[in-house]
């Protein structure tokens, strides 16, 4: 059956008639959660239509991608994912859904580097007094993530691969937790997303030793990079975008794509962004589903490499 072009672009003209839930896999208070209810807030404003955030947390992120998969492609269930989506797919056998085929990409949003942050309590000030500690107590530091390979486990295995060291990882079910965890010194380090860490960082809750990307940030000028800092050829970033199920029409998801464009090029996101280090990018739908595409074989090669398995 044809579909009337005219009455497409209607149907996109009215979008949204009801009220959007952006489902975020990961628990309150990471920053996937932070990010989508900024965006999520805005939009509302600019739309006058409520898009209401809904965390469905479980199975790393699987549970809350399964059922957006799954849901209506009609542009009022999207998703909002982070650099984990594109680990999943090496790390999980059998997921309920095709990480490509099963969704419509809709935009990259944001980017940021990584934090890696001691409790005060470590006697170590920077990236080489903990690879000194490290070596002379091997096995004995742990550094918490968000759960098994997530983004900052996986960014703990790269450092410990190349700075040769070996720090334990402890898995918690969200950012959220971990960062609670590690404010109470239960863990020592954590390489937390500089837009959900910063925060606790200046309140001197915690201490940051370093950034992940390859270039120090503006939000965190004296912090060196950890290539920097003495590890050669470590880099890595986290990213969030937004996604809807495959079969949205491409004339929604074009209107929500325009919208997130519009929304990060407000000055009160700007600001938000540019206080906790993150930078706006607002792709296009194609140019994100290439970028999802490339994420997932580089985290599938280095998973294998690592021999990262999850039970």
């Amino acid at each position: 059956m044809s579909i009337n072009p005219v009455c497409a672009q209607g149907a996109a003209d009215a979008y949204p008639a009801k009220p959007v839930r952006v489902i975020v896999g990961p628990a309150p208070g990471g920053a996937t959660d932070i990010i989508a209810r900024m965006l999520a807030q805005k939009l509302s404003e600019n739309l006058r239509r409520s898009f209401v955030v809904e965390n469905r947390t479980g199975a790393g992120g699987t549970l809350a991608d399964a059922l957006v998969a799954k849901s209506a492609p009609d542009g009022y269930t999207v998703l909002a994912v982070a650099s984990a989506f594109a680990i999943t797919p090496a790390l999980f056998h059998g997921i309920p859904y095709d990480p490509v085929k099963d969704f419509a990409p809709v935009s990259l949003v944001v980017q940021a580097p990584i934090l890696l942050m001691a409790h005060p309590s470590l006697p170590v000030k920077s990236v080489q007094d903990l690879i000194a500690l490290a070596k002379a107590k091997p096995g004995t530091l742990n550094a918490a993530s968000a759960g098994h390979g997530s983004s900052n486990h996986l960014a703990l295995e790269l450092f410990n691969g190349l700075a040769g060291v070996k720090i334990t990882h402890v898995p918690y079910k969200g950012t959220g937790p971990a960062l609670i965890d590690l404010m109470a010194g239960q863990v020592d380090l954590m390489f937390g997303n500089i837009v959900s860490s910063l925060q606790y960082v200046r309140m001197g809750k915690l201490r940051a030793l370093a950034v992940t990307s390859a270039k120090r940030s503006p939000v965190a000028p004296d912090l060196p990079s950890i290539a920097e800092a003495g590890v050669p050829g470590y880099e890595t970033t986290t990213w969030h975008g937004w996604l809807a199920p495959a079969g949205t029409p491409p004339e929604i998801v074009g209107k929500l794509n325009l919208e997130l464009a519009r929304t990060l090029k407000s000055r009160a996101i700007l600001d938000r962004l540019a206080e906790d280090g993150g930078e706006p990018v607002a792709s296009s739908p194609e140019q994100f589903g290439r970028f999802l595409a490339g994420e997932i074989a580089r985290w599938r090669k280095v998973v294998e490499r690592a021999r990262i398995r999850v039970e």
